[in-house]
């Protein structure tokens, strides 16, 4: 038969056509001793033999028809083959590779079957470079296309995964919420990612604590999310405390910090060994793929995220982790500056309130009700007080203030200012010198954080305050401001006025006076103090928000605890951008029935009569059993007013929850304790009332001074007892 190199290698490949099964068989021979890496995955081992098949039938059908290489018609599947590598970040080296060899075997092969038909060598030499060039170009053609097809996949996927992390930096850690930051994470990754996401965190990072764990960690189940009618529920419910086994991927990740995949191959009996949640570890719901990321921030581990795979065919990857992990990354800041915040929260509303009334002081000058309530927002904790403090004569302080700032400075300065308040009050101050002392205590802390290296502020340190002091015998109650916002009266038939105090300078400024004002407080009405953040917000102004909180207080209920609810709830959102302090106080007034006073000659022979006074006004209350005692401080102090004071002298009684006696005069000199000598004639008064008394004191006034003893029955026992 007459050949020519074209119709001689048409024929050859025409024979071997009939009979493919056996080259196919030589170049899956070849592939498996010279590239073992394309049978160690079963996918890609699976790819391999289709593309074996497929690309000899099609070269050979090229070969016979004289088809030139660009015209062949590559298998369908082809490039989708490609699409498939880089999808699953396969190295596309391998395939190439295995393309080459396969020609190779497939030259060889054509090549001995024409040496079988024709000895003219010059023919077969002709036929062979035909043969070689059109092998070669549909190589080369199935290369090129496959690295086209294979890059432009590799870059959809990469522009993918960018915008999936770019994504994930606008999405998580939108809130400084621990639990909503791990949901973000968990709903993001099952829109584009996982079929289902479990985030488990270290119970001891979830409460703050320093997270080292004990063995085995105590893990926390806190975001769960999947696709629909996709996964089963877990064993493991939100908020749940469990432990993973040793030698788990989750505890070689706590253990490690290091990420891993893994393919659900394994017989379901060997999962409780490899995840703790069996009902999503076992083959029988589908599940094909799981990654194993730590939570890592900062050079700590704060837990574990699981995705699975169970809708989406292709399982994880090596491209797959990385990505994973970067999201994980970018949720574990968010979830560290989470936690961070949340710690420093929880410490500086613990410090706050701590430093805050816990319960109101006996006293009976006023009824009082109080509301704290922190910022809900990311600003924290800030520094508003308010304060209830019983002085001398029956009378009542009620104080509240703001610090500038928040957080643990903020706190930590409205301790210390509230310390200072305690202290000034104390001593009697009227409420204008007492905030004009309360001025320079802030203008010296603010001196000390100015010059502080250690204390992460500007410096400077500011704060209002409104200082009221009501006297239930007079009824009066003087009030001074420093910056504050006004105070709020309500009068029995509902009339609500705003009282118009002196503007002070808020406190820390310095060189600038204060100044008090008097009003009647009539029984039964209501003072409302409290900070700026109860009436000013970001959609309205103090003026609005005097208007509110008068309308809710016109129509407030009896009790006072329910009007601090009713104005609360009226006023404020559920997260308040700013701190409030709320103080409602109703005034009661003393009667004659409790309260006797009587105007002393500067005679010494006045002290009997005194004494006599006092005995049978005792009678009159009741309270025999107090008087040895009583008129032996009222001797005291009447005989020092009328020795070393200045007229007018005047005795007062008040019967409260004990016994107040009170010698006032109008002299300034204030009386000093001290120890009498053994044979000193005096010196032993104070001494004495020192004993007697529960408390004794000196309050001053514009002009004049009053000194005041408190008995009780526990006074009397002691007046047995000293006697």
């Amino acid at each position: 038969m007459d050949f020519t190199p074209n119709s001689l290698v048409s024929h050859v490949a025409y024979e071997f056509r009939l009979d493919a099964d056996q080259l196919i068989d030589d170049v899956k021979r070849c592939l498996r001793r010279e590239v073992p890496e394309l049978w160690e995955d079963p996918d890609i081992t699976n790819l391999t033999l289709a593309n074996v098949a497929d690309h000899v039938t099609a070269l050979l059908f090229g070969l016979e028809r004289g088809i030139e290489p660009s015209e062949v018609e590559m298998p369908p599947a082809e490039l989708e083959r490609a699409r498939w590598l880089a999808r699953r970040g396969k190295p596309m080296s391998l395939m190439l590779r295995g393309l080459r060899l396969g020609q190779s075997v497939m030259l060889d092969r054509l090549l001995e079957r024409m040496s079988r038909l024709t000895g003219d060598v010059e023919l077969i030499s002709a036929a062979t470079r035909k043969l070689i060039d059109k092998t070669t170009r549909y190589a080369d053609r199935v290369s090129e296309q496959r690295v086209v097809v294979f890059q432009e996949e590799r870059d959809r996927r990469v522009q993918w995964r960018l915008s999936m992390v770019n994504e994930a930096s606008k999405r998580i850690g939108t809130t400084l919420d621990i639990a909503r930051t791990t949901q973000e994470l968990a709903d993001l990754a099952t829109e584009h990612f996982a079929d289902l996401v479990t985030v488990d965190l270290l119970d001891s990072a979830f409460r703050g604590q320093d997270t080292s764990a004990p063995d085995p960690p105590v893990m926390r189940r806190v975001a769960r999310q999947s696709v629909r009618d996709c996964c089963p529920e877990s064993t493991i419910q939100p908020q749940q405390l469990h432990t993973y086994p040793d030698g788990s991927p989750h505890a070689y990740a706590l253990a490690t910090g290091h990420p891993s995949l893994h393919p659900f191959d394994v017989p379901a009996s060997d999962w409780p060994a490899a995840a703790p949640d069996r009902s999503l570890a076992t083959n029988a719901h589908g599940i094909h793929s799981t990654l194993v990321v730590p939570l890592c921030a900062r050079g700590a581990t704060l837990g574990v995220v699981q995705f699975f795979r169970r809708r989406n065919p292709d399982p994880f990857d090596d491209e797959d982790l990385l990505l994973a992990q970067e999201m994980t990354a970018r949720a574990a800041v968010a979830v560290d500056n989470a936690r961070r915040y949340t710690h420093a929260r929880a410490t500086a509303l613990a410090l706050q309130r701590s430093l805050l009334p816990r319960h109101a002081p006996q006293q009976s000058a006023m009824e009082v009700a109080s509301r704290y309530l922190p910022a809900g927002g990311q600003v924290g904790v800030g520094g508003d007080w308010y304060d209830i403090i019983p002085l001398s004569g029956a009378r009542v302080a009620l104080v509240v203030g703001d610090v500038v700032g928040h957080g643990i400075p903020a706190a930590a300065t409205m301790g210390r200012l509230r310390a200072a308040v305690r202290t000034l009050a104390d001593i009697d101050l009227p409420p204008d010198e007492l905030l004009t002392h309360l001025d320079d205590v802030v203008i010296r802390l603010s001196g000390e954080a100015s010059t502080d290296p250690d204390i992460e502020a500007d410096g400077d340190v500011g704060a209002t305050c409104l200082y009221a002091v009501y006297d239930p015998v007079s009824r009066r109650c003087t009030l001074a401001r420093a910056g504050h916002v006004l105070p709020v009266l309500v009068r029995q038939d509902g009339t609500v006025d705003v009282l118009d105090l002196p503007p002070g300078p808020p406190l820390g400024l310095g060189g600038l006076p204060f100044e008090a004002a008097e009003f009647d407080l009539p029984e039964g009405s209501i003072l409302a103090l409290y900070t700026d953040g109860l009436i000013e917000a970001r959609d309205h102004d103090i003026d609005e928000g005097l208007t509110a909180l008068s309308q809710a207080l016109a129509q407030s209920p009896p009790s006072l605890e329910a009007t601090c609810d009713t104005v609360l709830e009226a006023l404020l959102p559920a997260r308040p951008d700013d701190d409030v302090a709320l103080l409602l106080a109703r005034p009661r007034a003393f009667g004659a029935d409790q309260v006797a006073t009587w105007d002393l000659d500067a005679d010494p022979a006045a002290v009997s009569l005194t004494r006599s006074r006092v005995s049978k006004q005792l009678s009159t209350w009741g309270l025999e059993q107090l008087g040895f005692s009583t008129e032996l401080v009222v001797s005291e102090l009447v005989t020092n007013a009328i020795r070393y004071g200045r007229p007018p002298i005047r005795l007062r009684l008040i019967r409260d929850r004990a016994l107040l006696c009170e010698v006032s005069d109008a002299s300034s000199t204030t009386p000093h304790l001290r120890r009498a000598r053994v044979f000193d004639e005096g010196g032993r008064g104070l001494f004495l009332v020192a004993q007697l008394a529960e408390h004794w004191g000196t309050r001053h006034a514009r002009r004049g001074k009053t000194v005041w003893a408190e008995l009780n029955d526990s006074g009397g026992s002691l007046a047995q007892a000293f006697l």
